[in-house]
């Protein structure tokens, strides 16, 4: 074969494989034509480039696509309803047996299981764990004492900085100023009902408390909810503010009569002020009411009584 034969040959296959790549190029096109693929230009190149060997790669592809993968899928299993399923997942029994409290792990295990569980505690958020962390200040483990009062340290000063922080903007008169105060209220009953300061310092940011809820009352009465209530009555009975306690217990029965928190927060407050007189008042009143009583404050009537 002589070199212009070969050449006549090779500009054959490249017309041919130019033919190959348009009619490849127009066909995805007639075929994408709502939906445009980004890849057809691409592809066009590839076999322009590659004479031969672009278009059997795609050529190969299309085949084992069309053999191996273009399956239908079987949906007869699958359920497309949007009603909600409740699945019941079987136990985890071996797991369960070796989850205690933390107060119970701080007790009963070794000096390196303990420091192993502190450093599980303080890798997530451990605000709602300050209580149990005070219990590992009297650790016969001298380390985990000293990790767990640090720990403990580092968070109440957060929170020290963040409520004196926040109670600026509470304080300030502003469009935002109800937002303030309930992200603040929020923020800290979960460290306040822990009751991990001293009395005073625990007295003096519970009367805090008191003091931005009664502008929120003054201003924003409306988004005191029946909850937020309890929340400081509870706050407030802890530290003794009896008056105090007494003055939201007269608000709630005016703007939530019909809620049993109301009555338990009262009953709570006069059991512990010593009014017996008041404390009867308020189980006969519960009585006449229409008001649900649940197993707790039936047993809470029980202990007061």
């Amino acid at each position: 074969m002589t070199g212009k034969s070969r050449l006549i040959i090779f500009f054959i296959i490249l017309l041919l494989n130019l033919v190959v790549a348009v009619i490849y190029f127009l066909w995805n096109k007639i075929r994408d034509e709502e939906v445009q693929n980004q890849n057809d230009v691409a592809s066009f190149i590839i076999m322009i480039l590659c004479p031969v060997i672009g278009p059997l790669f795609y050529l190969l592809a299309y085949v084992w696509y069309r053999v191996f993968l273009s399956e239908p899928v079987d949906l007869e299993d699958v359920i497309f309803s949007k009603e909600r399923v409740k699945t019941a997942v079987r136990a985890e029994e071996e797991q369960e047996r070796n989850i205690v409290s933390i107060e119970e792990a701080i007790e009963i295990t070794n000096h390196k299981d303990l420091r192993q569980l502190m450093m599980n505690v303080v890798r997530g958020d451990i605000r709602e764990y300050l209580a149990s962390l005070s219990l590992a200040l009297d650790s016969e483990d001298t380390e985990t004492a000293h990790y767990a009062a640090s720990v403990l340290q580092d968070a109440l000063n957060d929170f020290r900085v963040y409520v004196d922080q926040q109670k600026k903007l509470a304080m300030e008169d502003g469009e935002h100023q109800a937002d303030y105060i309930e992200n603040l209220v929020e923020y800290m009953n979960p460290i306040l009902e822990q009751r991990v300061f001293n009395q005073m310092e625990q007295s003096n940011f519970v009367c805090l408390m008191d003091d931005i809820s009664e502008i929120l009352f003054q201003r924003f009465p409306e988004r005191l909810s029946s909850t937020k209530y309890e929340t400081l009555c509870k706050r407030l009975l802890e530290v003794r503010e009896y008056s105090k306690c007494e003055k939201w217990c007269e608000r709630a029965k005016l703007y939530f009569p019909n809620s049993l928190a109301t009555y338990t927060c009262q009953l709570k407050l006069y059991f512990n002020a010593g009014r017996k007189d008041k404390f009867f008042e308020v189980v006969e009143a519960l009585k006449q009411s229409t008001v649900v009583v649940d197993s707790e404050t039936l047993e809470l009537l029980r202990v007061f009584r």
